[in-house]
């Protein structure tokens, strides 16, 4: 799986086909799978397969609002996510995985629209992040596209039982 700096050397348009890709990847990663086998954790401190999907979708929705933070101002101080907390109080592992990523269909497709409509000025907007410090669109990209591959190799295992 590439890195994110693998990511950031590949054009723009090999990186958009990446994130089409994830709902159809995460949809026949679950085909077939009862809601019980993706609601097991494979052990104490990882997700169950519910909870990685419903994560994804969650994670897409903060996107589309820190692009619009983006669009809308100047050097955006983003705020970190505490991403076990969401899961808990968003009660994830109650949630059907086919709605979670058809919901993250949805808003992936929003990003993708967002992303092909940025013009060369734009893609250089962004903001500072907690941990990674400044980030633009095309760093979010790159971000993007290996949490795809992050999370579904851990769908992936978590569907498998293993940590």
């Amino acid at each position: 799986m590439p890195t994110m700096e693998e990511y950031a050397k590949q054009p723009v348009t090999d990186r958009l086909k990446r994130l089409e890709r994830a709902p159809d990847e995460l949809a026949a990663a679950i085909r077939g799978q009862s809601a019980a086998v993706l609601a097991k954790r494979p052990d104490a401190k990882n997700w169950a397969g519910v909870e990685v999907i419903c994560h994804l979708r969650d994670a897409e929705e903060s996107f589309g609002g820190r692009f619009q933070m983006f669009l809308a101002m100047e050097d955006v101080k983003l705020l970190p996510i505490d991403t076990d907390r969401i899961a808990v109080d968003r009660q994830y592992l109650r949630c059907d995985a086919g709605e979670a990523i058809e919901a993250f269909r949805a808003r992936r497709a929003e990003s993708l629209e967002t992303f092909r409509t940025l013009t060369p000025e734009q893609w250089k907007r962004g903001g500072t992040h907690p941990q990674r410090g400044r980030m633009t669109f095309d760093d979010f990209l790159s971000l993007m596209c290996w949490h795809d591959d992050n999370h579904l190799d851990q769908l992936r295992r978590a569907i498998a039982g293993q940590a």
